[in-house]
């Protein structure tokens, strides 16, 4: 058997993994996605204070806000806190000392993060249609799945920049990721337009990819953007990621290598 094959196999295997945990944990998995459902709702009905002719625009420009901000975010967490969930498992060491390779390890992990975020999303997606009865007959679909597709790559890099934290902390490491996350979603303009930040938050909403994900898609579904005219974008968003994603694998590998001097790659307890 070749090694790619073999390492193809194991990143699959990894995704099983996770899938099997999914299966074990199902009542939570249930219980956070139906809050996800009930959030993104709740989120919509803001729009209910608004002139009833400007209402379904709101609700849209809100409702794609929440879905994406709810995929970036589960694609974020599943990469940037797979050590720290090794560590709640008990299964770091031996994941750790696996004969595969550094990359195919987090190419499972990143692999599983984008299923299973777009899975997600997509329930909450048919949830919020049903819920408001929105119209999507002027929306350009492959447009938005371009853009989102897209995104899932600078993302990543992300994610891998935030995995280092728990190597480095097994205590404070995963409260930082949560840090960042919260700084993502307030510069990055989610709810509202970037303009709206005071100067300094709007420099770093510049630097955030989901600022640039959340404009193009609204563009595509709320005014039927083109995928020729938000190609610019999705291959900004591209290469931002092989940027990020370099990057991360580089910082994460330093403190892979710091965290075994320091005996900081065990189990808890």
């Amino acid at each position: 058997m070749s090694s790619l094959r073999i390492e193809s196999r194991a990143a699959l295997s990894l995704v099983q993994r996770n899938l099997n945990l999914v299966k074990r944990y199902f009542g939570w998995e249930a219980v956070f996605l139906f809050y996800n459902v009930i959030n993104t709702l709740t989120i919509g009905l803001i729009a209910s204070l608004t002139p009833p002719a400007e209402r379904a625009g709101i609700v849209l420009y809100l409702v794609i806000g929440a879905l994406l901000w709810n995929f970036l975010s589960i694609l974020f967490q599943e990469v940037s806190n797979s050590i720290q969930w090794e560590r709640w498992e008990g299964t770091i060491e031996y994941s750790m000392m696996a004969p595969i390779h550094r990359l195919t390890y987090l190419g499972g992990v990143c692999l599983w993060g984008s299923l299973y975020g777009l899975l997600r999303t997509a329930v909450v997606l048919l949830a919020v249609i049903f819920f408001f009865h929105l119209s999507l007959a002027g929306a350009d679909l492959p447009g938005a799945l371009l853009i989102i597709l897209a995104s899932i790559l600078p993302f990543i890099g992300l994610g891998l920049m935030g995995a280092v934290l728990p190597l480095m902390s097994a205590e404070r490491g995963a409260q930082a990721t949560q840090v960042i996350q919260g700084v993502i979603l307030l510069v990055s303009g989610v709810y509202y337009p970037v303009s709206a930040l005071p100067q300094p938050l709007r420099a770093m909403g510049i630097l955030s990819p989901a600022t640039y994900t959340l404009q193009a898609t609204r563009a595509a579904m709320l005014h039927g953007a083109s995928v020729a005219s938000l190609l610019p974008t999705a291959g900004g968003l591209v290469l931002a990621g092989l940027i990020t994603i370099p990057i991360g694998l580089l910082i994460f590998s330093w403190g892979e290598r710091y965290a075994m001097r320091a005996g900081k790659l065990k189990r808890n307890g």
